[in-house]
C-alpha cells in the first residue's frame, strides 16, 4: 500500500495553525496566572489602545515587544501577568460619533444628552469588541479573564479611591495654569489632544520709560506687544550689572500708571537687553518699535 504523501502548501496559511493553537492556549489557561502563585509575580499593564477605531501597525508592533516580555518571563517560571484593556478617550470618542451623526445629518443637540450617551456606548461596545479580538489574532497572550474598560465601575471606582488617597497625603495638588479649550466640545483639552502649529512671528523691542534710572527707558524684547498697557513689574537678573541700577526704579507707560522694576532670578542673563514682564494684561495698541527678529508662537 503506497504510503500518502504530505503535500507541503506554497504558502504559510496563519488560519490553519495558529487558531487552533491559541485556542489550546485559552482552553488551558496559561494567559492567567493564580493570585496565591508561589512563583514571583511579573505584571505588565497595556497601554489600553483608544476604542475610536481599530488598531494600526503602531499598535502591532508596541503589542509584540510587550507579548515578547511577557511570554519570556512565563517561561523563566514567573507568574508573568499582562492586562488588557480599552480606553474610552472621551474627547475624541465623542468626536468620532459626531461625524457619524453629522452624515446623517444629525448633531448630539437634536439627540439629546441621554440618546447620545447611549449611541457612544453602542459604538464603544462595537470598537472595543473588535480592538480585542485583533490582540488575540495577533497572538497576544493577555489575560483575557481580567479585561478592563475605562468606565467599567469598579475601575472608575478604584481610580476615584487612589485619586481621594493622593489628595489626602499631600502627594497632588490643584494647580492655576494655561489649558487648552475647545470652542466645538466646550471642554478643556490635553496637550495631547491639541494640534500645535508653528507659525513665524515678529520680535518686538519695546522701551519702558523709567523715573530715576540710569537711562530714560529700559528696552524689552517680546513677541506681544499689545500687553504693554496691562504690565505692573519688569524683572530683571540681579546678578546683571547692566541691569543693576534699575532695580527700584519706577516706569511710566502710556496710560500715565507706574510700572515698576524689580529683580528676579528666573530672568535669564543670556538675553543681553530683555527684561521680565509681569502679570500682563491685553490692552489697546501702544508705542513700540518693530525689532527685525523673528520668533515662533
Amino acid at each position: 500500500m503506497p504510503e500518502p504523501r504530505f503535500a507541503l502548501p506554497p504558502q504559510y496559511n496563519p488560519h490553519d495553525v495558529e487558531r487552533r493553537l491559541y485556542q489550546r492556549w485559552l482552553d488551558r489557561g496559561v494567559f492567567t496566572p493564580r493570585a496565591d502563585s508561589p512563583h514571583e509575580p511579573y505584571v505588565i499593564v497595556i497601554p489600553p489602545p483608544n476604542v475610536t477605531a481599530i488598531l494600526h501597525v503602531g499598535h502591532g508592533l508596541n503589542n509584540v515587544i510587550q507579548d515578547v516580555l511577557i511570554r519570556f518571563e512565563r517561561m523563566r517560571g514567573r507568574a508573568a501577568e499582562w492586562l488588557p484593556g480599552t480606553d474610552h478617550a472621551g474627547i475624541a470618542t465623542q468626536n468620532v460619533v459626531e461625524r457619524l451623526l453629522a452624515e446623517e445629518g444629525k448633531t448630539r443637540f437634536d439627540l439629546g444628552r441621554e440618546k447620545f450617551v447611549e449611541r457612544t456606548w453602542a459604538f464603544v461596545r462595537q470598537t472595543g469588541n473588535a480592538i480585542l479580538e485583533q490582540l488575540k489574532v495577533i497572538g497576544c497572550s493577555c489575560d483575557w479573564s481580567r479585561t478592563r474598560f475605562t468606565f467599567d465601575a469598579a475601575y472608575s471606582r478604584s481610580v476615584r479611591e487612589v485619586f481621594v488617597r493622593l489628595w489626602d497625603e499631600g502627594l497632588i495638588y490643584r494647580g492655576h495654569r494655561v489649558i487648552h479649550w475647545c470652542p466645538h466640545c466646550g471642554t478643556a483639552l490635553s496637550d495631547e489632544e491639541a494640534e500645535f502649529q508653528d507659525e513665524t512671528g515678529n520680535l518686538y523691542y519695546i522701551r519702558y520709560p523709567v523715573e530715576g534710572g540710569p537711562r530714560p527707558y529700559l528696552t524689552v524684547a517680546t513677541t506681544r506687544p499689545e500687553t504693554l498697557l496691562g504690565d505692573t513689574a519688569v524683572a530683571v537678573n540681579p546678578k546683571d550689572a547692566r541691569h543693576a541700577a534699575f532695580r527700584d526704579s519706577i516706569g511710566s507707560r502710556p496710560a500715565r500708571s507706574s510700572c515698576s522694576c524689580c529683580a528676579s532670578g528666573s530672568c535669564s542673563r543670556r538675553w543681553s537687553r530683555i527684561g521680565m514682564r509681569c502679570a500682563t494684561a491685553t490692552a489697546a495698541r501702544p508705542w513700540w518699535s518693530r525689532g527685525s527678529a523673528t520668533s515662533g508662537s
